[in-house]
C-alpha cells in the first residue's frame, strides 16, 4: 500500500473539519458564544428565521472558506490531534482489503442482503436529492418555517461536503475496489495522486476515484443537519444517522469503496453538517437578536397564614 505526499496533503485539508472548526470573526463576538452555547445545549433553537437568497449564498461561501483555509491557521494543539488522527487512519487502512472482501462475499451469498444493499446505496445519490426536494416542498406548502430553513441548511451542507469530496478525490487519486487491472487478480487500495482519474471497472465503464466516499459524506452531511435541528424529537436523529450509516455500509458491500473511504466520508459529512448549523445560528443570533420585552405576570404569596394574590410587572 502506498501513502504518497498527495494523501498527506488531503488529510491535512480533511483535518480542518476534524480538529479546527474555528469561528468566523465577521459575525462573531463574545456575546454570541454564550447564546450559541445555550442553543446547542437546549432541545431546540429559539432562533430559526427564514433565509434570503443573499444570506443563503453568503453562508454557503463562508462554509466553504472555513473548510479550505483552516489548515493555514492550525495551532500546535490542532497539529498534535492531526497526527493522532492521521496515524489512526493509516492504521485502519491495513484492514481495508479484508473488510471489503468480507462485505462483498456476504452480499454475494445472501440474495436479500444484495437487494437491500443495492436499494439503500441509492440514498447517497439521486434518492437523497429527491428526499430534500420532498422535505423542502412540504415545508413551503404547509408553511413550516423550521422545515424550510432546515432543508436549506441541509442543501448547504450537501454542496459544501460535495466540494470537499471533489477536492480530496482529485488530490488522492485512490483506486476503487472495482478498479480493473489486467495484470492483477484484484484491485488494491492504492493512492495514485492527482494525475489518476479513476480508470475503468471490469465491464469497461469509466469510474472515478475512491477517497473519500461521496455517497457517505453526502448522507451524513444532510443527516447531521436534521439531527441537530430536530434534536428535541429523538426519532429524527436515530432515523437520520441510521440511514446514513446503512448507506456507508452499502458502499462497501456494493464494492464501490474501501472501509476507510466510508469512515472518512462519514466523519467529514458529520462535521460539515455541524459546521453549517453552527454558522447559521451564530449568524441568526446576531441578525435577529433576542428582543427583551416588558412582562406582566400573576403570582401568589403566602404571608402569616394568608394567601395574597399579586401582579408582577418587569421592565427590560
Amino acid at each position: 500500500m502506498k501513502f504518497p505526499f498527495a494523501l498527506t496533503i488531503a488529510v491535512i485539508f480533511f483535518s480542518r473539519s476534524v480538529f479546527s472548526q474555528r469561528q468566523d470573526t465577521l459575525l462573531y463576538n463574545s456575546d454570541t458564544t454564550l447564546q450559541l452555547t445555550k442553543y446547542l445545549d437546549s432541545s431546540e433553537s429559539d432562533v430559526n428565521k427564514k433565509i434570503s437568497a443573499r444570506q443563503y449564498f453568503n453562508l454557503l461561501a463562508r462554509d466553504f472558506k472555513q473548510q479550505v483555509t483552516t489548515p493555514f491557521h492550525m495551532s500546535r494543539k490542532d497539529w498534535a490531534k492531526f497526527g493522532i488522527f492521521a496515524a489512526g487512519t493509516i492504521s485502519l487502512m491495513l484492514v481495508d482489503e479484508p473488510m471489503q472482501q468480507f462485505a462483498v462475499g456476504l452480499r454475494n451469498r445472501n440474495t436479500s442482503l444484495r437487494q437491500v444493499s443495492s436499494y439503500v446505496t441509492k440514498f447517497g445519490g439521486l434518492y437523497e436529492a429527491y428526499a430534500l426536494v420532498g422535505l423542502g416542498t412540504y415545508g413551503f406548502v404547509f408553511k413550516n418555517e423550521k422545515m424550510q430553513t432546515t432543508t436549506l441548511l441541509a442543501t448547504q451542507s450537501y454542496i459544501t461536503s460535495a466540494a470537499m469530496v471533489f477536492l480530496l478525490k482529485t488530490i488522492t487519486g485512490r483506486q476503487r475496489p472495482s478498479y480493473y487491472d489486467p495484470f492483477r487478480a484484484e484491485a488494491e487500495p492504492t493512492f495514485r495522486g492527482p494525475f489518476f482519474h479513476g480508470g475503468r471497472n471490469a465491464s469497461g465503464k469509466r469510474i472515478n476515484t475512491s477517497f473519500p466516499s461521496g455517497h457517505t459524506t453526502a448522507t451524513f452531511s444532510v443527516a447531521t443537519v436534521y439531527a441537530m435541528e430536530y434534536r428535541n424529537k429523538p426519532w429524527v436523529p436515530i432515523l437520520s444517522y441510521a440511514t446514513a450509516g446503512l448507506v456507508g455500509l452499502s458502499r462497501i458491500a456494493e464494492n464501490k469503496h474501501w472501509f476507510t473511504d466510508v469512515l472518512v466520508g462519514a466523519t467529514l459529512g458529520y462535521l460539515t453538517g455541524k459546521q453549517v448549523v453552527k454558522n447559521y445560528h451564530r449568524y441568526s443570533t446576531l441578525k435577529y437578536p433576542e428582543q427583551k420585552k416588558n412582562t406582566l405576570s400573576f403570582n401568589l404569596r403566602y404571608d402569616n397564614g394568608v394567601i395574597m394574590p399579586g401582579l408582577v410587572y418587569k421592565f427590560h
